[in-house]
């Protein structure tokens, strides 16, 4: 099988995506007989070698349970599992690893966060702030703790470019905004939003909040002390790392204060029937057995993106988001949704008379893969007045002839539609 590796060129000296999509063995498939062209991005990336050779390394060499054994299995992977979490401790730049908090992915960061901090914080006539842009992972959660708590959400409205109204954001924070919590980088629009900015306005309020940076974590450099971020979270799989692992980073002061999510082993110090004590942090929130190899995964990730350089990638992820707007935007009948001036790798569309899922459809039969449907953000496309986008989605791994795949399998469908 061939891929589109061979027609690909360094878009930035130094910066040589042949040699990356080498690292990828998945891009070198066809599909329907077409080279494949992955523009799925922000839903899953593809994984590099090295992540793959770390799985493989940890279940054929290490594998063993963590915290509980003194054997040597048990050791090397104890020792591989701290390992990770100090490699994602400084990708972040979290001041201790006791901030790291290993979850299965996003949606369950923010939960911990929602049923532990909320939980405790939120009463009658409470506040949470949240935005039009949100992930139903940024929603639901907190949905669910202000229904319990008599506590209720109020939403940061947006621009029709897909910008966040800032004067209404600070007319939002009041005497009962107990939390913001606020999407990093949307994962429909592609807006970058200036969270360090938002962030030092709630703070000026004594207002706490959490980052959803689900979509930012691979697209750009990360400081959650330069953000002075109280929570953020992200995720492994687009992170170029294993499904099933994710990350909660929290101040250390805040996550002593909260009381565990989940009761069983490892959360804990002594356990007798009539009292239990609670394991130190970061333990106290990782209750029974972690996805071990999912951690060493995502260091291997880590530590991939780390020696290409995040300042390259997003360097090289601008230049594609540039070249693609533009070519996009020549194909007739087609609507881009998200043109922030500030954003990062996706493009959001429409096209007159053709609904999203036939896009869809019609493109992967050329070999091109891209999203179609709310991305699980329907209170935003009810803000946009539409159902559904279609959405291509950039990685570090992208090219431009991928986007001039993308191009012609539009016209296709123009074609087709016409």
């Amino acid at each position: 099988m061939t891929g589109i590796a061979s027609i690909a060129a360094p878009s930035q000296a130094g910066f040589d995506v042949r040699r990356i999509r080498e690292d990828f063995p998945i891009l070198r498939q066809t599909v329907h007989g077409k080279p494949l062209v992955y523009l799925d991005n922000a839903a899953t990336t593809q994984k590099p070698r090295a992540v793959l050779d770390a799985l493989m390394a940890y279940y054929s060499e290490d594998n063993a349970n963590v915290h509980r054994g003194v054997h040597l299995l048990s050791e090397r992977a104890t020792q591989a599992f701290e390992d990770a979490r100090a490699t994602v401790q400084r990708f972040i730049n979290a001041a201790s690893t006791r901030e790291i908090v290993f979850t299965r992915n996003a949606t369950e960061a923010v939960n911990l966060v929602a049923q532990t901090f909320g939980r405790t914080r939120l009463g009658p006539g409470d506040e949470v702030v949240i935005s039009a842009m949100e992930h139903h992972s940024n929603i639901v959660p907190w949905q669910m703790v202000c229904q319990e708590k008599g506590a209720s959400l109020r939403v940061i409205p947006i621009t029709d470019e897909g910008t966040l109204q800032l004067e209404e954001y600070e007319r939002l924070l009041g005497p009962h905004t107990r939390l913001v919590s606020i999407v990093h980088l949307s994962n429909v629009l592609g807006t970058i939003n200036p969270v360090q900015q938002m962030i030092a306005t709630a703070h000026r309020r004594g207002v706490p909040v959490l980052v959803d940076g689900s979509q930012a974590a691979h697209h750009m450099t990360v400081d959650v002390q330069a953000l002075d971020a109280d929570f953020y979270v992200f995720t492994g799989h687009k992170l170029y790392g294993p499904t099933g692992i994710g990350v909660l980073y929290g101040k250390e002061r805040l996550l002593e204060e909260m009381p565990p999510y989940q009761g069983g082993g490892d959360m804990i110090s002594s356990v007798t029937f009539e009292k239990t004590t609670y394991n130190v942090l970061p333990y106290k929130f990782e209750a029974g057995t972690p996805n071990i190899a999912g951690a060493v995964g995502l260091a291997a990730a880590v530590d991939y993106v780390t020696a290409i350089g995040m300042d390259r990638i997003t360097v090289h992820e601008g230049e594609l988001l540039a070249y693609g707007t533009a070519a996009l935007s020549g194909v007739p009948g087609l609507t881009l949704i998200g043109t922030a001036p500030e954003k990062a790798g996706v493009l959001s569309f429409v096209m007159d008379g053709v609904h999203p899922h036939d896009i869809g459809t019609i493109v992967d039969q050329e070999g091109v893969a891209i999203r179609t449907g709310h991305h699980c953000a329907q209170p935003l496309m009810q803000r946009l007045g539409i159902a559904a986008t279609a959405r291509a989605s950039l990685a570090l791994y992208n090219t431009r002839e991928e986007i001039d795949a993308l191009v012609a399998a539009l016209h296709k469908v123009r074609e087709l539609f016409t």
